[in-house]
């Protein structure tokens, strides 16, 4: 503690002023000491979030774009192809030919930009789209748990920056199920249904989100809100399968096109880690990936038994937040798809990492050094991966 004491004035005369200003002086005043602050264990700020993610984006394209042009990986990376056509059928309203199984919430956004603004080509409208929702979900993500989580949401995902930045559903979809959870926490319930529901057509798994607003409210037993809440997902369900049932001529022509090509046929669950443990059996992918995704698995096992841990505290101050991660994370394990269950866990646990990461706080790295350093590592190896590490070797080989 610091102790002042004041000096006598000069001009302090008389008894009753005297006496006075004894009583003062007798008690000191003490101010508290305050302790040097460790800098590089200070929480980020939006400010340094938004470098995080400008460094991150800056590493992603350089790197990139030395080994091939950005267009060509746009268009080879993942399901971009896919999306590309429905949001072409969409724009001309046209769906002679089209089989793809891929949720139309993403293809919808792409094509409202395309008719809003006349922007060509699509390729462009897709990235457009990926890159703004990436970066105003980790602006959400830091709204709703902190900057450490934001951080790491931001740069630590391969999945997630690849996704950002060559196009995916993904951004999309965690953009209106952060919102959401953003709503919920005001209790603007309207509005978290209706962006629930329209995360739950970019990817189906958004319907744990309308699940946890509903399971949340019966509990409060907000009986009208449910009610209205229930009536606005079944009314952007209803608007959503319309196409499908006049054009398709099955309502749930998606569903059948994913128990076909991903559950062969059978349930969409199965027992726990069943799927992730027949993928590890017949894996035939780069030992690399398997570690990867060992990784990830290993890591989301732990924050799931963190958020068992610390659920009272997280039913105070996040109930949503914490009816969906039950939800989703028993679904995540148990996804019945022996091809991508494992394969593609990085991907799929992208939802629920800051959960994660907000569980396991007092284990992961709360040090600015090493998420600075995180910030430079993840995005050039997120673009090698992008690219294909082997492909990545043979070009550096031959230069």
């Amino acid at each position: 503690m610091i102790e002042i004491v004041p000096s006598v004035p000069k001009f302090v005369l008389g008894s009753n002023r005297l006496l006075r200003y004894s009583a003062f002086v007798s008690s000191t005043v003490t101010l508290p000491y305050a302790a040097p602050k460790n800098l590089w264990r200070t929480e980020p700020g939006l400010m340094e979030l938004a470098a995080l993610i400008a460094l991150t984006m800056v590493l992603f394209f350089a790197t990139l774009l030395y080994f091939r042009d950005y267009r060509s990986a746009v268009d080879g990376f993942g399901d971009s192809g896919a999306y590309l056509s429905i949001a072409n059928s969409i724009r001309h309203w046209n769906f002679q030919g089209l089989q793809e199984k891929q949720f139309w919430g993403y293809p919808y956004a792409v094509a409202a930009l395309s008719l809003a603004t006349r922007i060509h080509p699509d390729w462009l409208l897709l990235v457009m789209v990926t890159i703004s929702c990436s970066v105003l979900s980790t602006v959400l993500a830091f709204r709703l748990w902190g900057g450490w989580v934001a951080a790491l949401f931001a740069i630590l995902n391969f999945d997630w920056l690849q996704r950002s930045y060559l196009g995916g559903s993904e951004p999309l979809f965690v953009l209106l199920l952060f919102g959401s959870f953003w709503a919920s926490r005001k209790e603007r319930w309207a509005v978290a249904a209706l962006l629930a529901a329209g995360a739950t057509v970019t990817r189906p798994v958004g319907v744990f989100a309308l699940i946890a607003i509903g399971l949340f409210l019966l509990v409060q037993k907000r009986y009208w809100k449910l009610l209205s809440c229930t009536a606005i997902g079944i009314a952007i369900g209803a608007l959503y399968v319309v196409p499908f049932w006049i054009y398709f001529g099955d309502p749930l022509y998606e569903f059948h096109r994913y128990q076909t090509a991903d559950w062969h046929s059978q349930s969409a669950i199965s027992a726990p880690f069943f799927a992730i443990g027949t993928s590890i059996i017949h894996n035939q992918q780069p030992w690399t990936n398997l570690l990867l995704t060992l990784g990830w698995i290993a890591l989301v096992a732990a924050g799931s038994l963190a958020i068992y841990k610390h659920r009272s505290k997280l039913s105070q101050k996040m109930p949503v937040e914490l009816y969906f991660a039950a939800g989703y994370l028993i679904f995540l394990f148990c996804y019945n798809s022996p091809q991508w269950a494992r394969a593609e866990f990085a991907r799929f646990a992208i939802p629920v990492l800051p959960l994660i990461y907000l569980s396991l706080a007092e284990w992961l790295p709360q040090d600015r050094r090493i998420v600075w350093t995180l910030a430079v590592i993840s995005p050039v190896l997120a673009a090698c991966s992008a690219i294909g590490i082997r492909n990545v070797a043979i070009a550096l080989h031959a230069h």
